[in-house]
């Protein structure tokens, strides 16, 4: 297991953290917490804790807003036909129903097209291009791709489609020649907050929209809830306006009316009636939506998601429900091969990144796989599926590890590529793979120090167990939703004693009691128990990194400690 370099965020000074606290009649706990993050003014606490509509930045900020919204105006007067082209994860799904929904609730005619992702590979396609004239539509919006497919919108303009562009992914040296571009990452877009994922550039869309033909503002907010899973989904930072659809969108989630396929999703998870936060969005949800893209058709997920049968609802989540299942098992097994190619290498703690391929490999499970490899080892990975001479992979990377970048410097072998600096994808000649990971493992070597090869486990604020009550735990969970950028806040305790025997229970859960000054507190950490060996019972002087949980058996609620390391 890889050790992790513990940093405790910086302290300010006593009186103003404890005037901070008065100001927001808060403890001094919380204060410090907010003030690490950059919240330091009352206003902005507000905000923070309180995220409303009216805290979304105005949609026509951003660059090219006013041609995609006339344009689409054009379209509904003349009753000309639109095709969503969306992409097959849960941001492009969601973004693709989003659209969906909105233009049927206007009775306007409007179909959608996801490329299969096995044949057709990520993007706007000739056969989605194709796909749109043949249904008689005159414009085309893309969600969660087409910034980089200047060659094929180029190809929709010559046989009479206009395209509107909606993505968040990183512009390549040329934007497409489109009607709109929309993409708060172009150079030349002053749209004040970059981190949008694709299912919210299509939400200011609609915004737009909605003002530009005068609509009721509730026709779009009511659909805050795909934002919501969406955005948790895509692991954007969940700050800002991430932070507005995800907190108003899990709101959302909590009511009975919501649509069937998302109701029967829930009741097949056992999440009805429950709280609903971006955990269970990440860890539950979204995996049966990208299942059915990972393994088959993407737009049973669509279907599942605007589905207003609840018999078809009920036997759609089953069938995602399945296609989990099975994506798990092949998953379990490529992670399995995958580590058995690393250590054939040699040692892993050695290697600078990782550039494995293997024909029994699954395209579209390989980007699963990658993560898991990083979450192992912290090293940048990259698996490729090949097949008859080519290869689809895809990228994880690490803090300082800007992985776009990586792949940008090796194109000439790539036969195409894309993503930002975390994630990516790619297509290559199976022969040029040795010549990548050649590659790859110079530039690895020359940037990565020793230092960025171990993971950060960032502390907002040392704690002692006599501060640690359910008021603390209640402002904690007003701190939700969180995610990227803010983080559930995670405290440091020196000093402590184990009390009783530690035990290693489930899957591997290192399950123990501690005490300071007479408070003892109930301790768990998931998937430590290989550093059982670190703690026995009446050991003392142990400092534990842990954030501040609720847990809850047989009715009865009780403060516990979610252990993420220690010493």
């Amino acid at each position: 297991m890889i050790e992790q370099n513990w940093q405790v965020a910086e302290t300010h000074d006593a009186d103003k953290v404890e005037s901070f606290a008065r100001q927001l009649n808060s403890s001094p706990v919380l204060a410090r917490v907010l003030l690490n993050r950059g919240i330091d003014e009352v206003e902005r606490a507000r905000g923070y804790f309180i995220p409303k509509i009216e805290h979304l930045h105005d949609p026509f900020l951003m660059t090219d807003m006013m041609a995609a919204v006339e344009r689409i105006g054009q379209a509904l007067r003349d009753r000309q036909g639109i095709v969503i082209f969306g992409d097959y994860d849960v941001d492009g799904t969601t973004a693709t129903s989003l659209l969906l929904l909105f233009f049927q609730g206007l009775g306007h005619p409007v179909e959608y097209y996801v490329p299969d992702r096995l044949s057709e590979g990520y993007g706007v396609s000739e056969k989605g291009i194709r796909f749109a004239r043949e249904r008689g539509a005159e414009l085309m919006i893309t969600v969660d791709c087409g910034i980089t497919a200047v060659a094929e919108i180029e190809a929709a303009r010559e046989c009479g489609l206009d395209v509107i562009v909606c993505d968040h992914h990183q512009p390549g040296p040329e934007l497409p020649r489109a009607t709109a571009v929309l993409n708060p990452k172009r150079e030349d877009c002053r749209y004040p907050f970059k981190e949008l994922a694709g299912v919210g550039v299509a939400f200011k869309l609609l915004q737009a929209l909605q003002r530009h033909i005068k609509l009721d503002e509730s026709r779009v907010y009511d659909l805050l809830y795909l934002a919501a899973i969406g955005s948790a989904a895509d692991i954007v930072p969940l700050v800002d306006e991430n932070r507005v659809f995800v907190r108003l969108g899990l709101q959302q989630l909590l009511q009975s009316a919501l649509n069937v396929g998302l109701r029967s999703m829930f009741d097949l998870t056992s999440l009805t009636g429950k709280t609903i936060g971006t955990g269970q969005i990440v860890f539950v949800i979204a995996p049966r939506i990208n299942a059915a893209g990972r393994l088959g058709d993407a737009g049973r997920a669509i279907k599942l998601l605007t589905s207003d049968d609840e018999q078809f609802a009920k036997e759609t989540a089953a069938v995602l429900e399945e296609e989990n299942r099975n994506r798990r098992e092949i998953d379990d097994r490529m992670l399995k091969e995958a580590l058995e190619l690393i250590h054939q290498n040699g040692d892993p703690g050695e290697e600078n990144i990782f550039v494995l391929n293997s024909e029994s490999w699954h395209p579209g499970v390989v980007g699963i796989v990658a993560s898991r490899i990083v979450d192992k080892y912290f090293r940048p990975a990259i698996l490729i599926a090949t097949e008859n001479g080519r290869g689809r992979g895809s990228a994880r990377s690490i803090p300082g590890f800007n992985i776009y970048e990586a792949l940008k410097s090796c194109e000439d072998l790539l036969l195409a590529f894309g993503g930002h600096k975390y994630a990516a994808g790619l297509s290559i000649e199976t022969e040029n793979i040795p010549k990548l990971r050649d590659k790859l493992s110079q530039l690895a070597g020359e940037l990565l120090t020793d230092d960025m090869k171990k993971p950060v486990l960032r502390i907002d604020s040392e704690l002692k167990f006599r501060d640690i009550e359910p008021t603390l735990l209640k402002l904690v969970q007003k701190m939700a939703p969180f995610g990227p950028q803010n983080p559930r806040p995670t405290f440091l305790t020196r000093g402590v004693e184990i009390v009783g025997s530690p035990a290693v229970v489930g899957r591997n859960h290192l399950k123990f009691k501690v005490r300071q000054d007479g408070a003892v507190m109930d301790a768990i950490g998931f998937d430590l128990g290989d550093k059982k060996y670190r703690i026995s019972s009446g050991e003392q002087d142990v400092d534990l990194v842990y954030v501040v949980d609720e847990n809850e058996y047989l009715g009865r609620k009780t403060i516990q400690l979610r252990v993420k390391d220690l010493r």
